[in-house]
């Protein structure tokens, strides 16, 4: 049996999911997939209900919660300090502060893009293209040209 692999999740990857229908790839990739108070509230603020699959956990350190609060908003300074505390295989988010400062506090992070490709090459995806085109038209997700290009070379999908 491998080893249990546990991301935290920002608010705007399980949003873009969720708009596309998609939202059952990361319990697919992930055997738990764990989001703060915060990020929960601002799920329940665009989505009726949200994926059983994810758990919230409270954060303990809210002196660090505070302190990011500066420079991101709530549900990402919760989400980094809850992938702190949990020990999170992964941190997935997509907003470049957000990223940068979890870098920074070394966190494996990963965004919306790597999640796909990882579900690429696990077989639960056949095509990242057409998964990127529904996020730009139906979840307002931008992908730049040379991003996408890098992705689906990546992926082995060049166009």
């Amino acid at each position: 049996m491998g080893e249990v692999m546990l991301v935290v999740s920002d608010t705007s990857p399980v949003t873009a999911l969720l708009q596309i229908g998609q939202a059952a790839l990361l319990p697919t990739l992930f055997d738990r997939v764990l989001i703060p108070p915060a990020v929960k509230d601002e799920l329940l603020r665009f989505h009726a209900e949200i994926p059983e699959y994810l758990t919230v956990r409270a954060i303990q350190d809210q002196q660090s919660v505070e302190s990011l609060s500066r420079n991101l908003d709530r549900g990402e300074a919760e989400a980094i300090v809850l992938a702190e505390e949990s020990h999170a295989d992964y941190f997935l988010i997509d907003e470049k502060i957000g990223r940068a400062l979890a870098e920074k506090r070394g966190l494996r992070v990963v965004g919306l893009l790597g999640v796909l490709l990882m579900a690429k090459k696990t077989g639960h995806i056949h095509s990242i293209g057409r998964i990127i085109d529904e996020l730009e038209s139906r979840a307002g997700f931008f992908v730049s040209d040379a991003v996408k290009q890098i992705v689906l070379a990546a992926a082995g999908e060049e166009q």
